[in-house]
Order: structure tokens, then C-alpha cells, then sequence
């Protein structure tokens, strides 16, 4: 069973967000909350498993919210659902720790699937809004360095990585799936999944997501 807790400052959405999810035989809604402030308290409270978490609420907003969550080292995942596919938050929810992004007028089998994939530890980012998410990290990116600069140091995160994880974080941080790994690289898929399985674990990144930062922030990849 996997134990969801909503937090949206909108009666009616929460209401609607229960209705479908207590529909489902492997869900269940452990709490809500108005705010980002109820969402950390009631998070502390029930641990559920995954945070459907809206952006913008008054007083402390899912952004924050989302942030002190993920800080405490707590097993709860969190999905960011917002009203817009261009919301200038959304970068900020990358940072701050979120395994997903959905906006709220996607399909109901859309949400129950990120839901479920967020909760068994993989990523979950709309289509609308990949390309965008991207290049509103890449523009917050410091600039590369010039030719003549000093070399940066390697990032100690990737030092664990043997060349074949290297090359498999590169493509991660270049939108690749799974599948597309697997046939470009020549491998199998259930390899792939062990190879990236092994990257999370080696560099300390909770999901997908969080590795296309790392693969950014080191310099793996760069914007083109």
C-alpha cells in the first residue's frame, strides 16, 4: 500500500486528489495539508511514502517545504504538481530535492503512474515540461570556465564512478532513457539498470532526476 499525504492550499483540488487516489486498492491518503508548514509537520507524523505537493501556497510554500523534507533524510518522496508547464518554480523544486514533476491537468492515470513510480524510487518529469525544466537549470549553471582558465577540480562525487558509469551519467544528463542507453550502448536493459542503480548509489542521488543536476553541476554534460 502506498501512503500518500496532499499538500495544497485549494480545498476543492485536495478533495479531488483524494477521490481518485481512495479509488485505487494500492493507495491511501494519510493526511492534508494547507500549507507547507502542516506538510512538514504531518510528514514528521504519518512518514507516508510519497508527498503529492503543490507549488505555491501562503506561508511557507512546497518549494521550502519540499526542501526541509528531503533534509531530514526521511524516506518520503516528493512529486510537485503545478498549475502551469512554465512555472518559474519548477527549477527551484529540482534543487531542492523533488523526485517528480506533474502538472494538474494531466490524465488521471498519469498522476496514479507517477505516483507509483516516484513511491518504488524512479523519477517522474511531464513530457511538457523535460526540455523546459532543462533549460531553466542550464540557464542558472555558472558560465564555462575559458580556454585559459585553470582546470576545476573534479567533482569528489564522481570518483567512485568506474569509465562505463561515467559514460552512463553523461547520457542520463542528456534525456536518454533506459531503452535508449541499451541500444545505443550495446547492453542489456536489466544491465542498464544495474549500472544506474549503482550510480544513485555511488554518488548519493535519490533518483533520476537528481542525477541529470549532478551530471550538469560536474560538468559531465554541458549546455550546447
Amino acid at each position: 500500500m502506498t501512503t500518500v499525504l496532499i499538500a495544497d492550499d485549494q480545498p476543492m483540488q485536495r478533495f479531488g486528489f483524494r477521490m481518485l487516489l481512495e479509488s485505487q486498492d494500492d493507495m491511501t491518503v494519510v493526511g492534508e495539508a494547507s500549507n507547507g508548514t502542516e506538510a512538514i509537520r504531518l510528514v514528521d507524523r504519518h512518514h507516508p511514502d510519497v508527498v503529492l505537493m503543490d507549488i505555491r501556497m501562503p506561508g511557507l510554500d512546497g518549494i521550502e517545504a519540499t526542501r526541509r523534507i528531503i533534509a531530514t533524510g526521511a524516506r518520503t518522496r516528493v512529486l510537485i504538481v503545478t498549475t502551469f508547464d512554465l512555472d518559474e518554480y519548477a527549477y527551484d523544486g529540482l534543487r531542492a530535492g523533488a523526485s517528480g514533476f506533474l502538472v494538474k491537468d494531466a490524465q488521471p492515470e498519469e498522476l496514479l503512474a507517477g505516483i507509483r513510480a516516484v513511491a518504488a524510487g524512479d523519477a517522474v518529469v511531464a513530457p511538457s515540461l523535460t526540455r523546459r525544466l532543462l533549460d531553466a537549470y542550464i540557464h542558472h549553471l555558472p558560465p564555462s570556465p575559458t580556454v585559459d582558465a585553470a582546470p576545476r577540480p573534479e567533482d569528489p562525487r564522481l570518483a567512485p564512478l568506474t569509465e562505463r558509469e561515467r559514460e552512463i551519467l553523461t547520457v542520463i544528463g542528456q534525456g536518454w532513457s533506459n531503452t535508449e542507453i541499451a541500444d545505443r550502448l550495446h547492453l542489456a536493459e536489466s544491465t542498464v539498470k544495474t549500472h544506474v542503480g549503482r550510480i544513485l548509489a555511488k554518488t548519493g542521488t535519490r533518483d533520476r532526476v537528481q542525477a541529470v543536476i549532478l551530471a550538469y553541476d560536474t560538468q559531465l554534460v554541458t549546455p550546447a
